[in-house]
């Protein structure tokens, strides 16, 4: 067992699902692998089986039904609390975020609590996005910072290294956003605790097998949500306290 784990939801990923893995195992630092699959219709769930039971280092997680993409990271943070990893990443199947950069977050990791990738430190590097996504999530970053005082380029991103203690230190059950909101709800409350939270940063990628999952009401949830991390947090735009 490698103190690092890669959490890889999955949902109709069967064509992007091997090639990761095969990525991730060939990696220059060691990792292990948590597929957490969401009853996938087009058969990845049997898939990450058979990846499983060629490798050790990768295993499986499978859930009744699709319940959205921050379900499957909190079950996967239990799960990967239960084995005792230090290093705890999320990251997306469909190749969007490069396993390539997991060295420079495992590096940024030694100094800190959470490691955010960015898409938007010292410049933009997302490829074959069309325009009106970007300014959407270019707007969505500068609409979080502006009212909750958060000083990240990227808020909403979901390339994430977390360190044990800090997701030891979440109420898991108490977080019930998914999508855009639930990456800025988690680095939101880690944040205004006064944990470490540094910003390296990632080339995106757009997907180019399977089919995208944001929908309307994701964007809509986050909207909400931003509003109300700002009253919890006593309208405070900065930490709480310092650790």
């Amino acid at each position: 067992m490698h103190p690092t784990v890669i959490i890889v939801p999955t949902y109709n990923e069967r064509d992007n699902l091997p090639r990761m893995v095969a990525k991730l195992l060939s990696l220059p630092v060691g990792v292990d692998v948590l597929v957490v699959d969401d009853n996938s219709p087009d058969g990845t769930g049997a898939i990450a089986d058979e990846l499983a039971a060629q490798h050790p280092a990768v295993h499986v997680l499978h859930r009744a039904g699709k319940e959205g993409l921050g379900r499957a990271y909190l079950a996967g943070f239990h799960w990967a609390l239960e084995k005792n990893y230090e290093f705890i990443f999320e990251m997306d199947c469909d190749f969007s975020h490069d396993p390539d950069e997991i060295p420079n977050f495992l590096k940024a990791a030694q100094s800190a609590d959470l490691v955010l990738g960015s898409r938007y430190e010292g410049g933009i590097r997302v490829i074959n996005w069309p325009l009106k996504r970007l300014m959407l999530s270019r707007f969505a970053g500068k609409f979080v910072k502006v009212v909750t005082g958060m000083p990240f380029s990227d808020p909403t991103g979901g390339y994430k290294c977390f360190r044990r203690r800090v997701l030891q230190a979440l109420a898991l059950d108490k977080i019930h956003s998914n999508g855009y909101g639930f990456q800025i709800e988690l680095t939101h409350t880690l944040w205004r605790q006064g944990f470490t939270v540094v910003e390296v940063p990632i080339t995106f990628t757009e997907r180019t097998q399977g089919h995208s999952k944001m929908a309307g009401g994701i964007i809509n949830e986050a909207f909400w949500l931003v509003w109300r991390l700002w009253l919890q947090n006593g309208l405070r735009r900065s930490p709480r306290k310092k650790l």
